[in-house]
């Protein structure tokens, strides 16, 4: 099979030719190898390979599964494969192997999909960005000077250039929707509890991380997501079943919808350009729809998404911390994580039980007042960044906070690092002010791949957030925003 031929289809379209017997899934393994050697050096998305496993479980593809030998890649963050390394980004994990396949990988090979390899990703998810120092940066196939976002920057460059037709990405604080903005992908993280995170984590940051994959298609997303939702054995989350099938909503009308939509800076930043043009283009789509689209302001605040954010984030990174060490037998040294993770997990345990239960109670104050919103409006309507891609390294530590962070390291004193904690929050929500209050209430939320840039043929998502649980609806109106303005045709030149 060409590599023509092979991106022709997305997942499901790679599926059927192999239940009809017009290729194999050896034939597909092998198109996905050749792909991946020919543009992985220049992107370094894939950064572990599992040809061999691929092609021997391409031998025994059942032809009755939804994925049938479709080749497909793995974050290597949260989800574990049996036998091979999970690295998390982080060195201190260099000889950890996973003994089991977590709950929902279990569900990926019954549903026929087929491991190629790990992507790239920051260590422990922590950045919006894909750089890390393991590994080095993973580059954007529509220009390889400019980022991917994070922390799926791995999955999200792989699929857009063509390796595979999605792969597995997990969203903490937009880990998901970024990558999907800037590689011109369909991204939905689901809502909380949808995807079980056994048997290795109950949960991930206290319920904020939640499991998906970046797609080209709409009805992979959703098909993937039928596959691999449920609880495990043990989990801390429960969530009540969809009615019917995601696949089928894809193809239903949406019906008249009250959307909500602001371009309202969380800080009160200037928002690019692109990112206002993206959001006017789908307002206009939305109404030539038949839907009710109202410009509201914004129903949260910048303390929501910046301390009380930060504080549980800084008290799980202290936690992961003292898992590593568990793992090593010893505590933690700086040489075994990057300079900023070490920071940040001084300055979780810098917080006290009483900050990170203030913390959490502001996150169910938030619940309360989105559900609220939510009473009025069936989703709302943002961009999904407040900036185009940015050049690979913009958002890295400036000398100066270099400094701090090294200060911070040598004394071992989180509390050094306090009073710039609203500062360092600000650097980063100037470039996510929207993404992580989703994360924060446990809501669906969707980038949508609307525009691309003139100047550098840059894309730029949308993002839809909805009611918790309502992931058939955003299915519903994604569908109907394909076939409105088809992102189908538009492939990087990598």
């Amino acid at each position: 099979m060409t590599f023509e031929e092979y991106r022709k289809h997305d997942a499901l379209g790679l599926a059927e030719r192999v239940k009809k017997g017009d290729t194999t899934a050896e034939a597909l393994v092998e198109a996905a190898i050749r792909r991946i050697e020919s543009v992985n050096p220049a992107l370094n998305a894939v950064i572990h390979k599992l040809y061999d496993e691929a092609r021997a479980a391409a031998k025994q593809t059942d032809r009755n599964a939804p994925f049938a030998g479709v080749p497909f890649l793995m974050k290597d963050l949260g989800m574990e494969i049996k036998g091979v390394p999970m690295r998390s980004g982080c060195r201190g994990y260099n000889n950890f192997v996973s003994e089991q396949d977590s709950f929902a990988v279990q569900k990926m090979r019954a549903a026929g999909l087929i491991f190629l390899g790990k992507t790239n990703t920051p260590e422990f998810g922590l950045t919006p960005f894909t750089e890390p120092l393991l590994f080095g940066p993973t580059h954007n196939p529509w220009n390889t000077e400019f980022t991917t976002a994070g922390s799926s920057g791995g999955s999200a460059a792989a699929v857009a250039s063509g390796m595979v037709p999605m792969a597995t990405a997990n969203d903490g604080g937009g880990s998901i929707r970024m990558p999907a903005s800037c590689c011109g992908l369909f991204g939905l993280k689901p809502s909380r509890g949808r995807v079980s995170w056994g048997r290795m984590f109950g949960d991930m940051w206290n319920g904020a991380a939640v499991e998906g994959c970046v797609s080209r298609s709409v009805r992979d997303s959703a098909a993937y997501l039928d596959a691999i939702m449920g609880p495990g054995p043990g989990d801390p989350y429960t969530i009540e079943k969809p009615q019917r099938p995601y696949l089928e909503e894809v193809a239903t009308a949406p019906g008249k919808l009250r959307i909500a939509f602001t371009t309202a800076h969380t800080l009160g930043h200037a928002v690019d350009p692109a990112c206002l043009t993206a959001v006017a283009r789908t307002v206009e789509i939305l109404r030539s729809e038949g839907h009710q689209v109202e410009e509201v302001a914004l129903p949260y605040h910048k303390e929501e998404l910046t301390r009380s954010f930060l504080t549980i984030v800084a008290g799980e990174v202290a936690a992961e911390l003292r898992v590593l060490g568990d793992y090593l037998g010893r505590p933690v040294r700086t040489s075994d994580v990057e300079p900023n993770t070490y920071a940040l997990h001084l300055l979780g345990k810098s917080y006290t039980a009483s900050d990170y239960a203030y913390a959490k109670h502001k996150w169910n104050e938030l619940c309360r007042r989105i559900a609220d919103f939510h009473a009025t409006y069936d989703l709302l309507l943002t961009p999904t960044l407040a900036q185009r891609p940015f050049r690979t390294g913009a958002l890295q530590n400036t000398p100066a906070e270099s400094r701090l962070v090294a200060f911070v390291n040598t004394l071992g004193i989180g509390a050094a690092v306090r009073s710039q904690v609203d500062p360092l929050a600000e650097k980063i929500y100037d470039w996510m002010p929207w993404t992580g209050f989703a994360n924060m209430t446990g809501q669906p939320s969707m980038s949508v791949p609307m525009h691309w840039t003139e100047e550098e043929n840059l894309p730029v998502g949308v993002m839809f957030t909805g009611r918790f649980g309502e992931e058939g609806l955003m299915f519903r109106l994604a569908g109907q925003l394909e076939k409105a303005a088809p992102w189908w045709g538009r492939v990087p030149e990598v």
